[in-house]
């Protein structure tokens, strides 16, 4: 295979910028272009829910590359650039402006966009989604001991902004149609932690909440109405609900798009000119036997290589587990490896879960195929050979902390 001399990334996220960062490390001499829609440097997202919204580290350090460093190693960055349309056909990407641009290999790294809920009263001010650093700044303005903030939604990004919030002396309530937050990512022994943690620092959880409307006043929002009648006063409401891949492009080029971008293991579309990587990549992961889509900081880090690789012509496979982490008050914490829901039959627990500093693993037919470590650290390199290698677990000392990982 003739190494392409014109490579086009769309997507100014990590997933873009790591993926000029690795053609240029493995030696990719060609035209290299990096289209971003924001007119910021390429950044990392979960500062936006972390540090950054907490006011406890600057935007710069989100930031994958300064400026120079895109100048010195000839990328051409093209900032506050969306593409409109990909012809597949003739190797070009149409720009906003009517532009064209045109590709022998193209890299889509279009990331995910918020799931919007059709709710009335959501289009008015003060209600946010958190995608971008606009948002981050927005949410963080309402933030404030006399300041009231509503978050519909109880997954890792609700939860994150409620202990930003919270930290800020905000009052915070959040509302969840579940029984729990988190109950369909890690099941009920372990949702109820991370609901015992926010109501210890005080937050209101509305479990089971069904929401009728955001109440406003003279187009800006006041609050959150239920489906009983009651009303929770609020000077700002925070949806997050989840997100979705953005395939609008992908579906304009007519590459085959379910649950995101359907890739092989080296993150090739059905284009073979094509590669889609982070969070729209729909992957054929060779270690789970399995499709898997993750909306994680390391899959948009670690799958560029892997493309980049791929796109030079050599054998590439994407073969890390999915790995994604978490900071709320003081519990911080990882996960490795992929347990979706009604994924796994057994739940082991090492450690103390009252005290929040445990380590618990998923199983199958007494496999490991996750395993999440709160405020216990330096496991996950003993951890990822069980899962990988599908070692038959005994449950019981897997259970015991005085057993070593290498023991099983």
């Amino acid at each position: 295979m003739t190494a392409p001399q014109q490579i086009v990334i769309v997507g100014g996220g990590l997933a873009g910028a790591k993926t000029a960062e690795a053609l240029r490390t493995q030696g990719f001499a060609g035209r290299l272009t990096l289209l971003a829609a924001e007119n910021h440097l390429p950044y990392e997202r979960p500062p936006l829910s972390k540090g950054y919204l907490a006011g406890q580290a600057s935007f710069d350090e989100a930031t994958v590359h300064p400026s120079q460093w895109y100048r010195d190693n000839d990328i051409d960055l093209r900032l506050g650039i969306r593409a409109t349309a990909i012809d597949a056909a003739a190797h070009q990407v149409r720009l906003a402006d009517g532009s064209s641009i045109g590709y022998e290999k193209l890299v889509l790294a279009t990331g995910a966009l918020p799931r919007r809920l059709p709710l009335p009263g959501a289009d008015a001010d003060g209600v946010h989604y958190l995608r971008t650093r606009e948002d981050a700044d927005a949410i963080r303005a309402h933030f404030g001991a006399s300041k009231r903030l509503a978050i519909i939604g109880g997954g890792w990004i609700g939860l994150e902004v409620a202990a930003a919030a919270r930290t800020a002396d905000t009052q915070v309530t959040i509302f969840e149609a579940a029984p729990l937050p988190l109950l369909g990512v890690l099941g009920p022994e372990l949702a109820q932690v991370f609901a015992d943690l926010h109501t210890a620092h005080g937050v209101e959880l509305r479990l089971g909440a069904r929401i009728d409307a955001i109440t406003s006043t003279d187009g800006a929002a006041t609050g959150v109405r239920l489906a009983d009648g009651s009303t929770i006063d609020a000077d700002a409401v925070v949806i997050g609900v989840g997100v979705a891949p953005d395939v609008r492009l992908a579906e304009l080029a007519g590459l085959q798009v379910d649950n995101g971008v359907l890739v092989d293991a080296s993150l090739r579309s059905s284009d073979p000119d094509i590669y889609a990587v982070g969070d729209i990549a729909n992957h054929d992961h060779p270690v789970l036997g399995r499709r898997v889509r993750v909306e994680h900081w390391a899959t948009a880090l670690n799958q560029p290589a892997t493309a980049a690789a791929a796109l030079l012509g050599q054998q590439a496979t994407y073969t890390e587990l999915p790995y994604f982490f978490s900071d709320q008050y003081e519990l911080g914490m990882e996960y490795l490896g992929h347990a979706p829901n009604g994924s796994y039959d057994q739940l082991v627990v090492r450690g103390d879960l009252a005290k929040r500093e445990f380590v618990a693993f998923w199983l199958t037919d007494s496999r490991i195929i996750a395993a999440m470590n709160v405020n216990v650290w330096d496991v996950l390199d003993q951890i990822k050979p069980l899962i990988v290698g599908g070692t038959l677990i005994d449950t019981d000392l897997l259970a015991d902390p005085d057993v070593s990982y290498a023991t099983l």
